[in-house]
């Protein structure tokens, strides 16, 4: 009886780990973020942006960045980060949240919750390309720079494949037309080549304003 017991206990976390490697791997939908999207497009009928700007899109790291305008005053910018969003959302989205804005510039920030989702670094750079290439569609003359995964407290696990992804993308770029890839990676490192504690709120995962200074510093030269 306690054989079949232990067996049956190992069946069933064989059962639960398996689920749980199946959920991490099935691409969430990306409907999910359709309330944000709608937000975004109401708020462009009410007061429509200008055109020629420059366009930051991608995850919360975008949308959490409060003071892009007054970090930027020499430039008009127009923030459509939502969410914890994934690289292909952003790509998902691009006709609704890019396109219509006619940017002589896109600037993306994802990938980071797509390794704490369980993707690779190359299906991320493959994702990346997807972005590229729907962008180009339609925009065939707008710069597209990429801002590197960062590195973070909550993420150090992961930092390894974030320079991975970071590598393949950096690549591609510096061999593609109006490609830019903006690397904010180094500075965010302490001596001992870790991330900067003082850069990040409570969750260890996003920044505080110490941290924005450094991404201004390090964006703002690609702008112009």
């Amino acid at each position: 009886m306690m054989k079949l017991r232990t067996l049956l206990i190992g069946f069933c976390c064989l059962i639960i780990c398996a689920a749980a490697v199946s959920a991490q791997q099935t691409p969430a939908s990306p409907n999910r973020w359709e309330a944000d999207i709608k937000k975004f497009e109401e708020a462009d009928r009410q007061n429509p942006p200008a055109k020629s700007a420059v366009v930051f899109v991608g995850s919360s790291s975008i949308r959490m960045w409060k003071d892009l305008a007054e970090d930027f005053p020499d430039t008009k910018v127009i923030n459509r980060g939502f969410g914890g969003s994934q690289l292909a959302d952003s790509t998902y989205y691009a006709d609704r949240i890019v396109i219509p804005y006619q940017p002589r510039m896109v600037v993306l920030y994802a990938g980071d919750n797509d390794l704490a989702a369980g993707k690779t670094p190359q299906q991320i750079f493959e994702d990346y390309k997807a972005f590229v290439s729907r962008v180009r569609e339609k925009l065939p003359n707008a710069k597209i720079a990429f801002i590197s995964i960062k590195p973070s407290l909550a993420r150090v696990k992961l930092m390894e494949q974030m320079r991975a992804t970071n590598e393949l993308i950096r690549g591609y770029a510096a061999a593609g037309k109006n490609l830019v890839f903006i690397d904010v990676f180094p500075p965010m490192l302490n001596q001992a080549g870790q991330p900067r504690p003082e850069l990040f709120i409570q969750d260890g995962l996003h920044m505080n304003r110490e941290g924005y200074d450094i991404w201004r510093k390090v964006v703002a030269p690609y702008l112009h």
